[in-house]
Parts: structure tokens; C-alpha cells; sequence
């Protein structure tokens, strides 16, 4: 079954933000990891949540999203994103 991760981010060093972007596609393809939405234009249609930046990346299955989330592929680039930004994160099964 499908798996996504969404992922909700305030960018507080857009500069180096931006070497994170790079990093992160070479490290799905092992895991079968591609993006559903990156950081398009965003509006909020009930409530009061507006993040600042949105992605969702799918996956085969909750494990491989998982998997990818901690494996060293990904490892450095989190690191990046961690120091960057503040996110919020969530891994979800597809019907």
C-alpha cells in the first residue's frame, strides 16, 4: 500500500535551505521515493493553518518511507534541514 510523507516547513536560512533541495532526490531512488507536491503555491481553504512550505513525497509502502527517512542516504541532507528549518512530519497510508 502507498505511503506519504507531508511535511509542513518554516525555511529560517533560505540559503542554505536551498542546498537541502538539492541533496534530497538522489537519496528517494533507492527507496522508491517520489514528490507529490514540493513547495507549490499554497491556500488555505477552512482553518487557520498556512504553512510556509508544503511537500509530499510518495512511497511503496510506510516502511520504505520509513526507511528512507533514516537511512544515511538521507542522513546529511535531514542534518541540513534540521538546522534550516523547523518542520513537522507525518508519514501516512494511501487507501
Amino acid at each position: 500500500m502507498a505511503a506519504y510523507i507531508i511535511v509542513s516547513i518554516k525555511v529560517q536560512d533560505p540559503v542554505r535551505y536551498e542546498a537541502y533541495k538539492s541533496m534530497v532526490p538522489p537519496s528517494l531512488a533507492a527507496y522508491g521515493g517520489k514528490f507529490i507536491v514540493r513547495g507549490g503555491k499554497l491556500e488555505t481553504l477552512e482553518g487557520g493553518w498556512s504553512p510556509e512550505r508544503f511537500v509530499i513525497i510518495e512511497f511503496p509502502s510506510a516502511e520504505q518511507a520509513k526507511a528512507w527517512w533514516g537511512s544515511t542516504e538521507y542522513a546529511e541532507a535531514k542534518a541540513l534541514r534540521q538546522a534550516t528549518s523547523v518542520s513537522e512530519m507525518i508519514v501516512v497510508e494511501g487507501v
